[in-house]
């Protein structure tokens, strides 16, 4: 009996053959739901019937995941991300012979039929129905690109079993969708979506993907063996994967030649050309794409780049939007990289320290007055493989972009208290009198932003050299002297010179709120280079700040809609108080702690840093065209593995200043970086509201009456009416870090043996 219904069952079938349109589509499917399940329940049965609306529906189609490309700002490609291997191409942009193969082997009658293959369909029930289940599909290459996009579509591990379900409800809805895309679409359009949708086998989505994974070749160049190879491909990807391995190779080889043999039955090509292509090897080249930031020249740059897209709100208004936006990809990234500065930087920082050298030395460059993020290089290479000395995280930057916690910026923050001192009315020739070590008056001589008392007067600090007396703006700057700064730091203010660091967008690499302490001025919290060099730009651009800047422009390329980036800026600085600023700061390269190293042969000024016995160093300085800052310390944990008796770069050191390796990395960084670009001025200080002393001079000393010379300043270096006039830049002879000290207390910083942990140190010796 159940032999009879089958048998009776398939006439009906047959007889359906003779109708059109969605009228046999429907016949074809209400035929088949009319019929028993041979051997199971009906429950599938009755599921389907109850599903049945049997008109078109419009398919959602979300753009394909496809790769997103990073460029500099010249054009140059730098990295590509993709959670996809794909890259969409046109019809046209696809080989003829490998159009032929797909549909040959996929669906003979694609340019025949409409949503659905009725001969195809009648097969694949007979045999559903002799099986009592759904053992063969009978898909359109239309249906099959619909159960892609449902697939791609599903973000649940339950959506994708869905759209992959064994079940006539499946298909119905596969149908629906079918109809919808076939009146929407020619036939060349869906043939062109589906072979950018389909999944080859060896990580490779979408047939130009494909072709160069498996060839090396471009979809436009396939020949008829590697056509057939991916054609038969796409039938079952995983079990014919030939990057698993021989077995799979020779499935895949066998699928080949079976495709090659249905070419030649239907026409496609001739016999004689069928038996020559199956002579050929499989040629599977296994050519991966660089994913990701590892297999960027420019990792670091790469990371922030990364980083931004995942956190800024500038690219997603919402956590999921970006991750969304990132995963689907299909972007073109233009960025601010300068292909010339970055090499300048990598060049310069693997110049002076080895990538297997236990000091890890990091450099960030910044345009003033754009904020735009020139170039991101460390001495090490980026990855996880540590036995090439390979890292994980990006020490240029600062948590929120990929990085840890970078190192405590010694004596490069005391320009931010130079800064407050002449904001608040101070000449460059006004000074302080002070000694070799200092101790806060009481509690109440630093309070932070909250209005607490920070002073600790059990505490003092010191300069190693001993050395004291008057100093003013300008000498204390170029010596770097820790007691001045500390007595200047009491004077104009702790908060008030907090407020300055953070109008230049200063803030901790960890995230963290600014330990606002009384040894703020001497650098206790841990930065990255980017926010130090971005700050040093602001003063550089006369007090204009500006956010770092990494991307400037992205275009949809599925779209063609393109959004710009401009920079975020705010005058964080009169620009009277920045030029001031910088005339100081242009001494120090011929007066201070620079003069060793010497200047850039063009206008340009800094200042070094050093931490608690050398924890780490620093040096932060600019031109008006590009700053820079560069940052060393050991990843282990700076203030356990201090820089003493360490070799760097194969010289030893008994110890690392700012100006032993930091100064030397930027000087060269700067002048290749900026070879070729005509020199900018600093604007003139305005001696008028600058020059001299005010009420703040250097205290009077008895002269002899038979001395016919003019008297010096107690800091015995120059005349203060003079010291605006200083022109930076210049050459000096040897000189040393400077004046340097220690302070009672110390603490110690955590180690997690993968990069620097937060200090706790109160304390630091920032040696210049």
């Amino acid at each position: 009996m159940p032999q009879e219904n089958t048998t009776r069952s398939h006439a009906r079938l047959t007889g359906l053959v003779r109708l059109t349109g969605a009228a046999v589509a429907a016949g074809v499917l209400v035929a088949a739901i009319a019929l028993p399940a041979v051997g199971g329940s009906g429950a599938v049965v009755v599921s389907a019937a109850e599903e049945l609306g049997l008109r078109p529906m419009e398919l959602e189609e979300p753009p394909l995941p496809q790769a997103s490309t990073v460029y500099d700002a010249k054009g140059g490609r730098i990295a590509q991300f993709f959670a996809q291997d794909r890259k969409v191409v046109r019809l046209d942009q696809i080989s003829e012979i490998m159009r032929k193969a797909i549909v040959a082997i996929e669906d003979d009658r694609f340019y025949q039929h409409g949503a659905i293959d009725i001969e195809g369909t009648v097969r694949a029930l007979a045999k559903n129905l002799s099986s009592g289940g759904v053992s063969q599909g009978g898909s359109s290459i239309t249906q099959q690109y619909v159960k892609q996009v449902l697939l791609n579509s599903a973000d649940t591990e339950e959506g994708k079993e869905k759209a992959l379900e064994a079940s006539y409800a499946r298909k119905l809805n596969e149908l629906r969708y079918a109809m919808g895309v076939e009146e929407k679409y020619t036939k060349d359009e869906i043939l062109a979506k589906y072979l950018n949708i389909a999944y080859f086998g060896a990580g490779a989505n979408g047939v130009e993907a494909a072709a160069r994974r498996f060839f090396g070749v471009s979809a436009a160049r396939l020949n008829l063996s590697q056509a057939a190879t991916l054609a038969g491909a796409v039938q079952n990807p995983n079990l014919t994967d030939p990057a698993t391995g021989a077995k799979a190779r020779k499935l895949l080889l066998e699928r080949r030649n079976t495709v090659l043999g249905r070419m030649a039955e239907l026409g496609v090509i001739t016999p004689e050309q069928a038996a020559e292509a199956k002579t050929a090897k499989l040629g599977y080249k296994g050519i991966r794409q660089p994913n990701g930031c590892q297999a960027s020249s420019y990792p670091y740059f790469c990371e922030y780049v990364r980083y931004e897209l995942l956190t800024n709100k500038a690219f997603g208004k919402t956590q999921r939007a970006r991750e969304e936006a990132f995963r689907r990809g299909g972007l073109r990234i233009t960025t601010s990289l300068d292909p010339k500065a970055q090499v300048a930087a990598d060049k310069a920082v693997k110049k002076y320290v080895h990538a297997s050298d236990r000091a890890l030395a990091s450099e960030a460059l910044v345009q003033p007055g754009t904020g735009m993020i020139r170039a991101m290089a460390a001495s090490r290479p980026f990855g996880s493989d540590t036995k090439k000395d390979e890292i994980s995280y990006n020490p240029v930057a600062d948590v929120r972009h990929g990085g840890l916690v970078g190192f405590q910026a010694g004596s490069t923050f005391k320009t931010f208290t130079l800064l407050t001192a002449l904001k608040q009315g101070m000449k460059i020739g006004d000074g302080i009198s002070v000694g070799a070590g200092y101790s806060a008056p009481s509690a109440s001589s630093f309070k932070n932003c909250k209005g607490n008392s920070m002073g600790i007067p059990s505490w003092t600090v010191t300069n190693d050299e001993g050395s004291g007396g008057f100093k003013t703006l300008a000498t204390g700057t170029w010596g770097s002297v820790n007691t001045f700064f500390m007595a200047l730091e009491q004077r104009v203010g702790l908060c008030e010179t907090v407020q300055t660091a953070k109008s230049l967008g200063i803030r901790r690499a960890d995230g963290k709120d600014l330990h606002e302490v009384e040894t703020f001025t001497l650098g206790i919290n841990e930065m990255d280079p980017v926010t130090v060099a971005s700050a040093y730009a602001g003063i550089a651009a006369r007090g204009k700040y500006c956010a770092p800047l990494a991307i400037t422009k992205v275009t949809d390329v599925a779209t063609g809609r393109s959004t710009s980036y401009a920079p975020q800026c705010r005058q964080a600085l009169d620009a009277g108080v920045a030029d001031a600023a910088a005339n100081v700061l242009s001494g120090v390269f011929t007066q201070g702690t620079m003069r060793g190293v010497g200047g850039i042969g063009r206008p340009a000024a800094g200042k070094t840093g050093t931490t608690d016995g050398y924890a780490s160093a620093w040096f932060a300085g600019f031109t008006p065209d590009l700053a820079g800052a560069v940052s060393i310390g050991d990843p282990r944990g700076s203030q356990r593995y201090k820089l003493t008796g360490i070799t760097i770069g194969g010289q030893y050191f008994g110890s690392v200043q700012g100006a032993s390796v930091p100064g030397p990395i930027w000087k060269d960084t700067m002048m290749a970086a900026l070879k070729g670009t005509p020199a900018t001025p600093f604007t003139p200080v305005d001696t008028a509201r600058f020059g001299g002393c005010g009420s703040s001079c250097a205290p009077v000393r008895e002269q002899a009456p038979d001395d016919d010379q003019e008297p010096a300043d107690d800091d015995g270096v120059i005349d203060d009416t003079q010291i605006a006039d200083l022109p930076g830049g210049g050459t000096a002879g040897p000189g040393s870090e400077g004046e340097t000290g220690t302070e009672g207390g110390t603490g110690t910083e955590g180690e997690t043996g993968t990069g620097p942990e937060p200090g706790v140190v109160l304390s630091p010796d920032p040696r210049g």
